[in-house]
């Protein structure tokens, strides 16, 4: 067997492993194992990783792949519960924030604050509102009681026509709450049909902010064999669509805050869930040792969801985007 063939599956991740070993690819030129040259102490070469240690690197990061797939096991298996109670749109209602009560005798009488912009929470792929459960309640415990989820078929086939039904859902939230904008919150393929709709549909001149939760920005490679979907296409790296995102987009006026994850079993590469874009205002904020499944539902996450929607941002103009940072080092734990 050659070498190249052996490793290549899991390159990436030995590179991850031995962030000081970079020369790893270079293994690849030896044709066979016979023509390995032959290193009689491994410790004393230069540029080799501290091997008695890497027993323990390696532990450390099985506990965590198996504690982050042990967990996204378990809110699969609570999801499957509740996904019949997700397969139906919501029924809508007037979400206009109510006017405070009248001041009891010796109160002082407060005037209503600026209520924020309802927020739209947009599910990933075969997946419905369901998987928000306990982001809403978590938004709500907050003070943001004014939450909407949207469903889109599970036969859609195209990125666009979702983004353009998505447009029409929320100038329809617009128009009956009164808000000139709204809050966006999706999860993988949901984050993006919505960065399609603020980027390539004039999106930004209603969604204030975007959060994405593992969303393959610049696509992700996973599971070729799903390759028959064309939703799945769409989300290679390369395709049509990933190179219309690309493309550049002058004065938008959103503010982006992707969470990616380090055990994101379904981007590949890991960074694919980063949103860059040198045109856009975004914060990319690194999720350690949970996985794709548990983005919507961990506290902590939701934590980070929370504060990223009570933000607030400056109005965007070219000379903002011309100078504003392009992404984060927050973590979330």
């Amino acid at each position: 067997m050659k070498v190249t063939r052996a490793l290549q599956p899991i390159l990436p991740l030995c590179q991850r492993l031995l962030p000081d070993m970079p020369n790893l690819a270079g293994l690849a030129v030896f044709p066979s194992l016979s023509d390995l040259p032959s290193f009689p102490s491994f410790p004393s070469l230069p540029g080799l990783p501290n091997l008695p240690g890497l027993p323990g690197r390696l532990a450390g990061f099985s506990v965590a792949l198996l504690k982050a797939t042990a967990l996204d096991l378990a809110i699969l298996a609570g999801h499957l519960l509740l996904y019949p109670s997700g397969m139906a749109q919501e029924r809508r209602c007037a979400m206009r924030p109510e006017l405070p009560g009248p001041a009891s005798a010796g109160e002082p009488t407060h005037l209503p604050a600026s209520s924020a912009p309802p927020v739209v929470l947009l599910h990933g792929f075969i997946d419905n509102r369901s998987v928000f459960v306990l982001l809403r309640r978590s938004l709500a415990q907050h003070g943001r009681h004014r939450v909407e989820s949207l469903n889109y078929s599970p036969l859609t086939c195209d990125i666009r026509t979702a983004a353009e039904l998505l447009g029409r859902h929320i100038e329809e939230i617009c128009e009956r709450t009164g808000s000139p904008q709204v809050d966006v919150v999706g999860h993988s393929l949901g984050g993006l049909i919505a960065r399609y709709y603020v980027q390539r549909l004039a999106g930004d001149a209603r969604v204030r902010t975007l959060v994405t939760l593992g969303t393959p920005h610049s696509g992700t490679r996973v599971a070729p064999l799903a390759n028959a979907h064309p939703i799945v296409r769409q989300m290679r790296p390369g395709s049509e669509l990933i190179e219309e995102l690309a493309r550049p987009a002058p004065g938008c006026r959103t503010h982006f805050v992707s969470f990616w994850s380090d055990l994101d079993h379904l981007m590949d590469p890991l960074e694919s869930a980063c949103v860059d874009h040198p045109d856009l205002l975004a914060q990319n904020v690194r999720v350690t040792g949970i996985g794709h499944l548990a983005l919507p539902v961990h506290p902590a996450v939701a934590t980070g969801i929370r504060q990223a929607l009570d933000t607030e941002h400056p109005p965007a103009s070219a000379d903002v985007a011309a100078t504003a940072p392009r992404s984060g080092g927050l973590t979330v734990a």
